[in-house]
């Protein structure tokens, strides 16, 4: 069974051998090809290099062109601070919307014909090419809150909620629309799933998230089913008093972060909602040892039953020793998506 027909029939409820195997690996990736992560972001070819590499050493069940939440937002007119090594970064002291008037006059990006976008365009493809039916190929956009904080400011964002909340829903309506054109691209380009980082949503409590996110959110988990593809959401963070919204939005997967407790996702989601996560990235990942990455797999794995990918809470981070990351992929390997009795 490949990976690619590992996670789809995993998510389709169909019997697999093993457990899928889906970390985050961005920087992680760059270094295994020994690339600087300047390079990584900016060259699809640099990208697509570092995720089969990484992909093929540790037994990882897809590809994915995320890299940096900056690529919207670049696209749009932000001031956006590249670094040689280091992920790219929106500048909060200019940020593109300081003036909120200035929304009236943005327009969406073309995916096909905007620096940034379109060369995570071309490494969908490329990976797409490259890995054939053998991994799956996610392509990756930013959620509603995350966006609307790289072009507001987020703690401009956050005093809006209770100051100007008529802006909040332009601004976040500009928001979906772009990123579902975004996300339709990707799919076009041959990815599968889509994966949506929203991170500030963690940010807000639950009667904004209800109110503001949520219902944005859902509209870009329909869109990416109508054009059928799958969708994964991942928002950073304690997410706890969110994970039942977060499930009634009809996700493919969930992606936990490690704040939640898995047994209460489990609760709070309901049985059915694959649930993907979620070890704590620097204490367990990065520190290990390998015998606690085990340990804290199979506890993550019994809490959340059959209905489990394995992964970490967030990013694999950079300097992580190869033999961790290849204990949780062994782990993956070893377990059938069933919980043993007493």
């Amino acid at each position: 069974m490949t990976g690619r027909d590992c996670i789809l029939n995993h998510l389709d409820g169909r019997a697999v051998e093993r457990l899928p195997f889906m970390p985050i690996t961005m920087m992680f990736a760059a270094d295994q090809i020994g690339q600087p992560y300047g390079r990584y972001v900016r060259d699809f070819r640099v990208l697509v290099e570092g995720q089969i590499a990484t992909a093929e050493r540790f037994g990882i069940d897809y590809v994915s062109a995320i890299s940096d939440p900056a690529r919207e937002a670049h696209d749009c007119g932000a001031e956006i601070r590249f670094f040689d090594d280091q992920p790219p970064a929106v500048d909060e002291a200019t940020p593109l919307l300081g003036d909120k008037d200035r929304l009236r006059t943005l327009r969406i990006p073309d995916p096909a014909t905007s620096p940034r976008m379109s060369d995570r365009l071309e490494a969908v493809r490329h990976l797409r090419e490259q890995v054939g039916r053998e991994r799956l190929v996610e392509g990756w956009i930013e959620g509603p809150c995350a966006e609307a904080a790289d072009l507001r400011g987020i703690n401009h964002l956050m005093l809006d909620f209770f100051d100007d909340p008529e802006f909040v829903v332009d601004l976040l309506d500009f928001v979906t629309e772009m990123e579902i054109s975004f996300a339709l691209a990707q799919l076009q380009a041959g990815a599968e799933l889509i994966g949506v980082g929203d991170a500030a949503a963690s940010l807000v409590g639950p009667k904004i998230y209800r109110e503001f996110i949520q219902p944005r959110e859902k509209r870009m988990v329909e869109a990416v089913h109508a054009a059928g593809g799958r969708f994964r959401l991942h928002i950073c963070g304690d997410t706890r008093a969110l994970v039942r919204m977060m499930a009634e939005l009809g996700c493919d997967i969930v992606d936990l972060d490690y704040p939640v407790p898995m047994e209460q996702a489990r609760k709070e989601a309901g049985r059915d909602q694959m649930l993907l996560g979620n070890l704590h990235p620097v204490e367990t990942v990065l520190a290990g040892p390998v015998e606690k990455i085990e340990r804290e797999l199979d506890e993550c794995w019994r809490a959340a039953g059959p209905r489990y990918i394995v992964g970490a809470g967030c990013e694999i981070p950079r300097g992580t020793p190869p033999e961790h990351l290849a204990a949780m992929g062994t782990f993956a390997r070893r377990v059938q998506p069933t919980i043993p009795g007493p």
